[in-house]
């Protein structure tokens, strides 16, 4: 059997910012900043309910044996407060089974339930108050990284989230005794205050499925689990490499990356180019550098195989707070992974050598006429990890065939800037750049399994198309619109005015990915969905019974849509802090019968949500799921999501204009994320 496959291409993103210098004075239209913020709430005001839009989940009730094992058992429960360089750590197993259906495993390495399961579902929930910047948390199975989450900022009267995730692409680890690892680096003094309280349970429970999941996974991490650490890579400090020998039985390989910026980093679809890093020294300081864009690359044995631009993440305490409550930005509670198929590489990697696999992080270096060429490095810093998903053959077997034929184009990356200066003063006043990227990767062989012969290909577009042979294929496309400027007037005081419209637009087989939607994994049709399985709202408790449809079948290409629209205004100045904001968010799963031209078919609606939010309370919530709808369908109170946060005296965290912005006055907000080097923080 023949079939073509392609490989990995990056082309055509456009990336366009504006840096204005600090304001001498509050701009005229926001003469009176308290405007729209809602008044000091009592003590006995109650927590916000924070939560990420996300993609249904489905779960198991408790009602029968239908689906033969439902288990679940608690993994974590743990109170993150001076924890930098202290991350949670398994060690003793203690289990107490309740019910007969519930055990509690205290803290404990975690050990498989006792009895056969194919799905698995954490639910992480987290409880703060006080003052606290938002935090990176990641959870390791051994060496493994498998969720990276990030913290809400907590608020004076208390917050509180839940995350509901789908684990059952790490069936090959949750399948055999595991070290659990979670680290979440934290600091308590006298202005910090805040400490995180953590659960983290995983249900366990068996369902048909429709899709595969690895036999075998690899982790490109620094493997500390044995000293009872952390396993990311910090870059560019690290040296963020691995070496395996590849069962030679292996019949389709994928490698998942994981990667985002901390410290001088954070905000680096903001930063400068290197050439004008010093545009606004005697106002602000140095700006960070090396461009507004960054390349997360795939090296085997030190060949590029892969790149992708990273989709922005913007944490809750970022450009500034009134954004983000009660709803997260797009990934903030769970940070995206990006796919890259290795299966061409086989015959080269199934050869019972040890190879090499290394992830690195570039943006650009200029001469300050107008050309640019990738650098070798970047600001500090980025947390790093990646997998290796392995789909084996029948043991014995051996995967053999052409050796990869590599053909990786040189990045071709246009760049322009404008300055404007004051006439009477000769002070630069804003600075305006602009840049374009395009690459093309392509990696092609032959390679005979253990049942036939495919000749491979492999072709990924960043802003455009990424897929194989094998039927993966992912058609993507990211956009930020932010407008920020800052006034440190009068003196001691910082004022922050943003906006900012962002959306994700990801299509593609969802099948032939190793992260498929939760609805793609279940077969439609089938009864057990109206007796056993229920949809979870997350961050909302509520829970709705769902049957999926055989009709789904007719449309396999799923389109996802996430969309943020909003303003904030934040001050910080001797007598306090305040934050206002509005936040829209629309998004939603369609499914299509091709990857064609879509105009000409009727999408099949799978899950669709509008949300906003104003001054920390939600004004609009409207659900709908496989068509029907679901939730409240109206405008809701401030009781329905724990109550009115005071947008006067919130106290954020950050409090220059470069923790928050990425620019201006200050120091950016330090890491705390331990890593495979030397563990520290990095400004």
């Amino acid at each position: 059997m023949l079939t073509s496959l392609k490989s990995h291409s990056c082309r055509l993103l456009f990336l366009s910012c504006v840096l204005v210098a600090p304001l001498l004075s509050p701009a005229s239209s926001h003469a009176n900043p308290d405007r729209g913020l809602v008044k000091r709430q009592t003590t006995t005001t109650p927590p916000l309910v924070a939560f990420q839009v996300q993609n249904p989940v489905l779960i198991p009730t408790f009602s029968g044996n239908q689906s033969g094992c439902v288990h679940t058992q608690v993994l974590m429960e743990h109170e993150f407060a001076f924890s930098y360089g202290k991350p949670f750590v398994g060690e003793e197993t203690q289990t107490v089974s309740v019910h007969g259906n519930f055990a509690l495993n205290f803290p404990g390495n975690y050990v498989p339930p006792p009895c056969d399961f194919n799905r698995v579902i954490i639910n992480f929930t987290v409880t703060s108050k006080g003052r606290q910047f938002d935090r990176l948390g990641i959870m390791y199975l051994g060496d493994v990284e498998v969720f990276r989450t990030s913290t809400a900022e907590p608020t004076p009267n208390g917050i509180v989230w839940t995350y509901i995730k789908e684990m059952d692409q790490y069936n090959a680890l949750w399948k055999t005794e595991q070290k659990i690892i979670f680290d979440l680096g934290n600091l308590i003094n006298s202005t910090y205050t805040a400490s995180f309280n953590t659960l983290l349970s995983a249900t366990f429970f068996t369902a048909p499925q429709t899709n595969a999941v690895a036999d075998q996974i690899l982790p490109i991490s620094a493997r500390r689990s044995a000293d009872n650490g952390p396993s990311a890579f910090s870059l560019p400090s690290d040296n963020a490499s691995v070496a395996y020998r590849i069962p030679q039985n292996t019949e389709r390989a994928v490698v998942s990356l994981l990667a985002c910026g901390q410290g001088a980093e954070e905000f680096w679809y903001t930063n400068a180019k290197n050439s004008e890093v010093s545009t606004f020294a005697s106002q602000v300081g140095e700006l960070n550098g090396y461009g507004p864009l960054r390349e997360v690359q795939l090296f085997i044995d030190g060949q590029i195989t892969g790149a992708f631009v990273p989709p922005t993440v913007i944490f809750t305490g970022g450009i500034a707070p009134g954004l983000w409550r009660p709803i997260v930005g797009i990934d903030a509670f769970d940070l995206t992974e990006f796919e890259i198929d290795v299966t061409p590489w086989l015959p080269l990697l199934c050869n019972g050598a040890s190879h090499t696999f290394e992830i690195r992080v570039v943006g650009y270096n200029d001469d300050g006429r107008g050309n640019a060429s990738l650098s070798n490095s970047v600001g500090s810093s980025w947390i790093v990890t990646g997998k290796i998903f392995l789909f084996l053959g029948p043991e014995g077997s051996v995967t053999s065939g052409t050796a990869p034929e590599i053909t990786a184009w040189p990045p071709v990356i246009a760049i322009t800037s404008e300055l404007t200066t004051n006439n009477s003063t000769g002070a630069n006043e804003s600075l305006r750049y602009y840049t374009a990227y395009e690459r093309s990767i392509s990696v092609k062989s032959t390679v005979r399994t253990s049942v036939e012969w495919h000749h491979l290909s492999r072709i990924l577009i960043t802003n455009g198309i990424d897929k194989s042979s094998s039927g993966f294929r992912n058609d993507y496309n990211y956009r930020l619109e932010l407008n920020s400027n800052f006034s440190t007037s009068p003196p001691n005081t910082i004022n922050i005015y943003a906006n900012i419209t962002r959306d994700l637009l990801d299509t593609g087989h969802p099948n032939a990915s190793i992260f498929p939607p939760p609805l793609r994994t279940f077969t439609p049709g089938q009864p057990y969905n109206r007796n056993v399985y229920l949809y979870a709202r997350p961050g909302r408790p509520a829970i709705y019974p769902l049957v999926i449809p055989p009709s789904l079948r007719e449309y396999p290409v799923d389109s996802h849509s996430s969309g943020q629209a909003g303003s904030a205004f934040y001050s910080n100045s001797p007598n306090g802090s305040r934050s206002s904001g509005e936040m829209a968010h629309r998004g939603g799963v369609s499914g299509w019968p091709t990857t064609e031209d879509f105009r000409k078919y009727e999408p099949m609606g799978m899950y669709y949500t509008d949300v906003s939010a104003v001054n920390s309370s939600l004004a609009l919530l409207s659900e709908s799921l496989l068509g029907a709808p679901v939730g409240l369908q109206k405008t809701v109170s401030t009781l329905d999501v724990g109550g009115t946060i005071p947008g006067l005296q919130q106290r954020p965290a950050r409090k220059s204009a470069r923790e928050m912005l990425g620019r201006g006055p200050g120091e950016a907000k330090r890491s705390l994320v331990a890593t495979g080097g030397e563990a520290g923080r990095r400004n």
